[in-house]
This record gives C-alpha cells, sequence and structure tokens, in this order.
C-alpha cells in the first residue's frame, strides 16, 4: 500500500502539457507569413499554368470539332502541337509541384523549429514535465496550443 501512495504522489505533482501542431502550423503568424510567402512566390507561376490548361482545351476542343473538316496533313499537324504543348504543360506542373513541396517544406522546417523551441521555453518556464504532441483526447486544461501560438507571434 506504501507503494501505491507514493506512485500517485509521483503522478500528482507531475505537470503535464498538450500542444496541437496541426492548429500551431495553421494559426501561429510564422505559419500564416510562411504560407503568404509562398503563395507570392509562386503565382505567377500558378497563373501561367492556368492560362496554358485553359489554351490546351481550347485547342483540344478546336480539334475535336474542326478535325473532321481538315485535311490529313493539317489534322496530324494540330494533334502534333497539342501534343507537344500538353507535354511541356506536364512538364511544367511537374516542376512546379516538386518547387513548390521543396519550399514549403523548406517554410515549414522553419517554422516547426520555431515552435518547438516556444514550447520548449513554455515548458521550462512553466515547469512541465512532459507535453504531448498527439493524443486521442487531451483536456482543454492542459492544452498549451493557444500559448505557443502566441509566443510565436510575439516573437516575430
Amino acid at each position: 500500500m506504501a507503494l501505491i501512495g507514493i506512485s500517485q504522489a509521483a503522478v500528482a505533482d507531475t505537470k503535464i502539457g498538450f500542444v496541437n501542431s496541426d492548429r500551431v502550423m495553421r494559426e501561429a503568424a510564422p505559419a500564416v507569413r510562411a504560407q503568404q510567402r509562398l503563395e507570392k512566390e509562386f503565382e505567377k507561376r500558378d497563373e501561367e499554368l492556368q492560362r496554358m490548361a485553359k489554351d490546351l482545351k481550347a485547342m483540344q476542343e478546336n480539334l475535336e470539332r474542326d478535325g473532321a473538316t481538315m485535311t490529313e496533313s493539317d489534322r496530324r499537324n494540330k494533334e502534333r502541337a497539342v501534343n507537344d504543348i500538353n507535354r511541356d504543360f506536364q512538364r511544367k506542373q511537374r516542376e512546379f509541384r516538386e518547387d513548390l513541396n521543396q519550399r514549403r517544406n523548406e517554410e515549414l522546417a522553419s517554422v516547426l523549429d520555431k515552435a518547438n523551441r516556444s514550447v520548449k521555453d513554455i515548458a521550462e518556464k512553466e515547469n512541465y514535465d512532459i507535453i504531448f504532441q498527439e493524443a486521442v483526447f487531451a483536456n482543454p486544461r492542459i492544452d498549451i496550443t493557444d500559448k505557443v501560438i502566441k509566443a510565436l507571434s510575439d516573437a516575430k
């Protein structure tokens, strides 16, 4: 019985916290700024891809509509042009996704590093023994997500 009393006392003295990292990565000021930087950085390329997709669709519709009345040579030339543009579009789209993913990972790594430092600072200042990042359930009483978001916003 004495052992049970000791372990319950030790658990009672343990300070536990929880942080919702998904919410931090969506709502914290550095995460929002990172998302805005990415949108601005990739905006022109995204618009170009949308324009290319629209042009390609128009060319394909034109070929389908007028293909039967074209000469064999004209139809083959148009099909070749559509295929070339489609291949170029696919390549640019793939490069866009790869570049965007790489930059997003770079930006998120920076935000995640700042968030981890904020969690550690809060844990040290407020004497937390453990802070969980993922949980099936966490009582709002132990949720420090708002503190982390505020600390990140204050840090600039």
